[in-house]
């Protein structure tokens, strides 16, 4: 028995719809999570129950929770730091590859954003209309200041062809600090 349910869920690890799916779930995990951002380093984060209550929260602790942060890695807290500017992650999904990439491109080219990550394969499962939908889509993960947010916003209104395109911001509590200072200096003020 054991090996039959071994051997069924390989099967469904192995399909092409899972692999294409897992990165996506992961990052969207991280970014809405955040564990890392949460708390100063994930062991202390785990100590004080800043993700206790979160399922796998045995899991991280038995894999990372002795674990400490590389010195080499300079990582802040957003407010803690005078070289940086609040900054976001913008979720926006478009309809296909060459929408995504068309509206990606003028984001950057305007300096709206610092960087426009393109996730294809996504479905999205809906109401529209008094309906329920579903669609094959690609979602754009936009990295920008805080301040831009309404730009942004117009900006994606204004070349996207869905009445009502999704955007959506997260705020970034940290991170490496290098790249943090990226987007401050590859966006307009």
């Amino acid at each position: 028995m054991a090996s039959t349910l071994c051997c069924k869920a390989s099967s469904i690890v192995s399909s092409s719809a899972v692999r294409r799916r897992l990165p996506l779930v992961g990052a969207f995990c991280m970014l809405s999570l955040g564990l890392s951002n949460l708390c100063p380093a994930l062991s202390s984060s785990l100590k004080t129950g800043c993700a206790q209550s979160l399922p796998f929260g045995p899991f991280l602790r038995s894999k990372f929770g002795n674990q400490t942060p590389a010195k080499s890695v300079r990582s802040i807290r957003m407010e803690a730091n005078q070289t940086t500017v609040p900054s976001i992650v913008v979720y926006v999904t478009v309809p296909n590859k060459e929408a995504g990439m068309k509206l990606a491109e003028s984001i950057v080219k305007e300096k709206l954003a610092a960087c426009v990550n393109r996730v294809p394969g996504i479905e999205s499962v809906y109401h529209w209309q008094g309906e329920i939908q579903t669609d094959s889509e690609e979602l754009l993960i936009i990295k920008t200041r805080e301040s831009l947010l309404e730009a942004l916003t117009e900006h994606v209104k204004a070349n996207h062809e869905y009445d009502v395109p999704e955007v959506i911001a997260l705020p970034i509590t940290g991170g490496n600090l290098q790249y943090l200072e990226w987007i401050k200096n590859s966006t307009r003020d």
